[in-house]
């Protein structure tokens, strides 16, 4: 399993880096196959996915990420957020009109689905689109899986006090602060040596500390959110596209958290 993972995790980092080097449509196409496949994964874990809902769900999922990217290249002037709502709106009328055959409960998941998965992973083809966006999104990762590597070895070192016992009992409050320090920085330090790539970010290694700590307070939220709805549906991994690792969510569940962070903090720094 150890060398499965590690064989894995290499792969994912190399397609990462050269899909976030190339940018633009391959980026875009990248990141809106990780979230119609993330949206998928979540939808199974309530077994809606080949349902109407799961259907509608998918179809808003692409209708949105091909305005989102139209609206980065300069082909569409509306707001893309608009299809999720008329995605909600037919989720709506799918309720009514075929009503008792969906519950409240499965619209509610669709529609959070919605939200959760491609609305907040689309936010890394943001975050590569803005100025100096090359140089920018590693603090999405340094936010997040920076956060999660000094935390473990923080709560290994040190961890007594227990921060969600009954959710992820492993984890630990001193862990917890020393995971968003280490954020902070390993954030202060990319700004330093990225200085000269960020032009756009005002004091670079201030920016970088400011959106490593906060994104890394979010990933936190991420973490355990993902965790929360595989306790309650009772599901171990949400997928194994990804051998060692689970699912596109295992993966990239507090990703999907500081994406956005990352992208409206560095846009209030000036990019």
């Amino acid at each position: 399993m150890f060398w499965t993972r590690l064989a894995s995790g290499i792969v994912l980092v190399i397609v990462a880096v050269l899909t976030i080097m190339a940018g633009g449509t391959i980026w875009f196409l990248l990141v809106s196959l990780l979230s119609m496949v993330g949206l998928n994964e979540l939808y199974k874990t309530i077994h809606i996915e080949r349902t109407a809902f799961g259907w509608i769900g998918c179809l808003t999922t692409a209708l949105y990420c091909a305005l989102l990217y139209a609206n980065a290249n300069g082909h569409f002037d509306g707001e893309p957020f608009l299809v999720v709502i008329a995605g909600f709106l037919v989720l709506c009328a799918v309720y009514v009109f075929t009503f008792p055959k969906f519950k409240a409960n499965q619209i509610a998941f669709a529609v959070f689905g919605l939200m959760y998965v491609p609305v907040l992973m689309m936010h890394l083809y943001r975050v590569r689109e803005l100025p100096d966006g090359l140089f920018i999104i590693p603090l999405v990762f340094l936010s997040a899986w920076g956060n999660d590597t000094c935390a473990y070895c923080v709560g290994m070192l040190i961890g007594k006090h227990k921060m969600t016992p009954k959710l992820s009992p492993k984890k630990s409050i001193e862990g917890l602060v020393g995971g968003i320090i280490g954020a902070i920085i390993l954030g202060m330090a990319y700004g330093a040596l990225a200085e000269n790539h960020l032009p756009s970010l005002g004091n670079t290694v201030l920016a970088c500390g400011v959106i490593c700590g906060v994104g890394a307070v979010i990933a936190v939220v991420g973490d355990l959110t993902a965790s929360a709805i595989k306790r309650d549906t009772g599901i171990k991994d949400y997928g194994k596209l990804i051998p060692g690792h689970g699912g596109v969510l295992d993966r990239f569940d507090s990703i999907l958290f500081t994406a956005p962070i990352v992208f409206f903090l560095a846009v209030y720094f000036g990019a």
